[in-house]
């Protein structure tokens, strides 16, 4: 089973995600590495006497076969770099995990990610933002992703779950257990619309070490990160410095210049390390998404116009995002001359608008 063998290459000591992509690139796959001799892996660059010896007895292999019957048992999916279904988002970043655990029900390469973040010790105005963020946000079918700390990442989470929004919480140990216990009522009911995400496996506790090792899952599976509340020192610092790494949108919730848990924002926001957001609606412009709501866009676009069964095709695979006209050529079907003419047709009828790279979007 090449899935054993996969998280086996996980739980080898000393190899990192760093040894780990490169011994996939010389051997060709994860069980190529656990059938190599010493010879072979001598041979491969960074993998040294101590380094080869420790794959050829490791346990792995064994601890391997204890994750596989956990996950089993507990409906879990276990997601691999090379799996069409793993993060493009995160798998983009350079010091991304090569394996992931997943129990959830929502997709990973959702069309709109958000990472919300912050404090542990939220207040009341940060909490209140937290709310009229998730406000917003309901009509933007946007997946949210936070940490399932206390503070303001629980409280995204509670407010996602009030509002059906879908969301993940990404953990710093593995699913067999939760920390802190206390969310793990929230935890469960997240699972139900969205789910939890871990690169760590069984066994795993949330040692302090391992939260900037999440915080990087956090910031690179998303689009954009919102801090909330931080102070100067903290995890939600670190995730927005490691999102500006990625190349990631980074905004902030501004405060009063001596409220505690604001400075990390007012810094962020000073050093031009966060774009400052005043009100959660300031974020649908930075992001370039639609003022019109897109329930209220679809039911705009039917009352506009009786479309063709060939207009109507074109106008559904556009509906969850973006295409260009090679992708669109390919989706609906259609000789790629007879597609230009209805996508004219429909631009000059206002239903969607061309984008520079002859990419379409609904309006």
């Amino acid at each position: 089973m090449s899935l054993r063998y996969k998280i086996a290459l996980t739980l080898i000591k000393n190899v990192g995600y760093v040894t780990a992509k490169n011994l996939l690139a010389y051997c060709g796959s994860a069980e190529a590495v656990f059938s190599a001799n010493k010879k072979q892996l001598l041979q491969i660059p960074g993998i040294g006497e101590k380094n080869a010896n420790l794959i050829l007895h490791s346990n792995a292999l064994e601890l391997a076969d204890e994750e596989l019957k956990f996950i089993e048992k507990h409906d879990i999916e276990v997601l691999f770099y090379t799996d069409a279904n793993f993060p493009k988002r995160l798998k983009n970043c350079f010091d991304a995990p090569i394996l992931l655990y997943y129990k959830g029900n929502v997709n990973l390469n959702h069309n709109r990610i958000v990472s919300i973040v912050g404090t542990r010790n939220a207040t009341e105005y940060g909490k209140q933002l937290v709310k009229q963020l998730c406000e917003i946000l309901i009509d933007y079918d946007v997946l949210v992703v936070s940490g399932l700390a206390y503070g303001i990442d629980v409280t995204a989470h509670k407010e996602c779950i009030a509002n059906n929004i879908p969301n993940i919480g990404v953990l710093g140990h593995g699913l067999d257990r939760m920390y802190p216990a206390i969310h793990k009522t929230v935890s469960q009911k997240m699972v139900k619309n969205g789910g939890l995400l871990t690169e760590f496996p069984l066994g795993t506790n949330p040692d302090r070490s391992n939260f900037p090792m999440r915080n990087r899952i956090i910031a690179g599976i998303a689009d954009a990160v919102i801090v909330v509340e931080a102070s100067k020192k903290g995890g939600a610092l670190i995730t927005a410095e490691i999102a500006n790494s990625y190349n990631r949108d980074v905004y902030a919730f501004p405060g009063r210049t001596n409220d505690e848990f604001s400075q990390g924002c007012n810094f962020l926001i000073k050093t031009n390390r966060a774009a400052l957001i005043n009100h959660p609606k300031d974020l649908i412009y930075y992001l370039g998404w639609d003022d019109v709501k897109p329930k209220e866009k679809q039911a705009q676009t039917k009352l506009l116009i009786n479309l063709t069964k060939e207009e109507n095709t074109i106008v559904d695979a556009l509906k969850n995002g973006a295409l260009a006209i090679d992708d669109l050529t390919i989706t609906t079907q259609m000789q790629q001359s007879k597609l230009a003419v209805l996508l004219l047709t429909l631009e000059m009828q206002g239903i969607l608008v061309s984008l520079p790279g002859k990419i379409y979007k609904l309006v």
